[in-house]
């Protein structure tokens, strides 16, 4: 998809957060999210946002679930992982091909020194923090395309893929 920015809003979020909402046209959208809380406050956010930009496709409810729960997992994973709780950026870029929606989540955290083995499920870096190590597996589960590119100490991206059912008419 070839666009050019055309809007620019920040929303801000409670406590002083702001969330940069970037439009380069019906068929692509960006957020990018500062100072995420450990608590993940701006993760529903970005849930919602990617909902509503989804709603275009004619989703069934359980579609929009599976995008919810796995834009939810990626973007936890940048908080607990790549950020170690830390308040730091996370882009999320979504757009529309046909019918299919794609998104890319990336940090700019430590990055994964071994992509295969963090995508096994029960695998966690953080088992003492009650983590289940299921993180990509939800995300493979509930996407049609999973792929994850990472460079230790440069960050990670994880580009997701998921066809939406067409043929309902609009009601």
């Amino acid at each position: 998809v070839t666009a050019l920015c055309i809007a620019l809003d920040t929303i801000h979020l409670r406590d002083g957060r702001t969330c940069d909402i970037c439009i380069h046209d019906a068929d692509l959208v960006t957020f990018r999210c500062h100072q995420i809380c450990q608590g993940s406050c701006n993760e529903g956010f970005i849930r919602v946002a990617v909902s509503a930009f989804l709603t275009q496709l004619n989703p069934t409810l359980e579609e929009v679930a599976d995008v919810k729960t796995a834009v939810s997992e990626a973007v936890t994973n940048c908080i607990v992982h790549a950020y170690e709780g830390k308040k730091e950026k996370i882009l999320v870029s979504c757009h529309i091909e046909g019918h299919a929606l794609y998104l890319e989540i990336k940090d700019h955290g430590c990055g994964i020194p071994d992509i295969k083995k963090a995508m096994e499920p029960l695998f966690t870096t953080k088992p003492d923090e009650e983590r289940s190590g299921m993180g990509f597996a939800f995300m493979e589960a509930f996407m049609d395309d999973v792929r994850v590119e990472s460079e230790p100490g440069h960050g990670t991206t994880v580009f997701m893929r998921k066809e939406i059912g067409w043929s309902r008419p609009l009601h």
